[in-house]
């Protein structure tokens, strides 16, 4: 299904630019986002962090927790559902800690990473035996 694989796509690649936008919370994507030229959403900052972030990584779970579903893949669903996990377990759970930026750091990677291998190489529906 097309709209499963483009509603990934679009929370991932929007759970990344509203994790841009805060230089405060990620300094290492802040500095990125503002040399693309994305400074002009530090004054949403708030809204991107605590509601968009939140939501578009839920999206993401959902979305590849279905896909997951539906094709019977194991390494790929797991794959695919881990990094919203770090994200949404980073965010809302273990934020207070040191080591939890580094777990939201891996998250946005893994979602980037799986959304990017998903486009090049996308999952077959599965055959049964005949």
């Amino acid at each position: 299904m097309k709209v499963s694989g483009a509603l990934d796509k679009t929370s991932s690649f929007g759970s990344l630019i509203a994790a841009l936008s805060c230089a405060g919370c990620f300094p290492a994507l802040g500095s990125l986002g503002a040399a693309l030229g994305l400074g002009f959403l530090a004054q949403y900052e708030g809204f991107l962090f605590r509601t968009l972030l939140p939501v578009l990584a839920a999206l993401a779970l959902l979305v590849n927790a279905y896909a997951w579903f539906r094709h019977r893949s194991m390494v790929r669903g797991v794959l695919s559902i881990a990094g919203p996990v770090a994200v949404l377990s980073a965010l809302l759970m273990f934020w207070h800690h040191e080591w939890s930026i580094y777990l939201f750091y891996a998250g946005l990677g893994l979602m980037l990473a799986t959304s990017i291998f998903s486009i090049i190489r996308p999952a077959k529906k599965p055959q049964c035996p005949a």
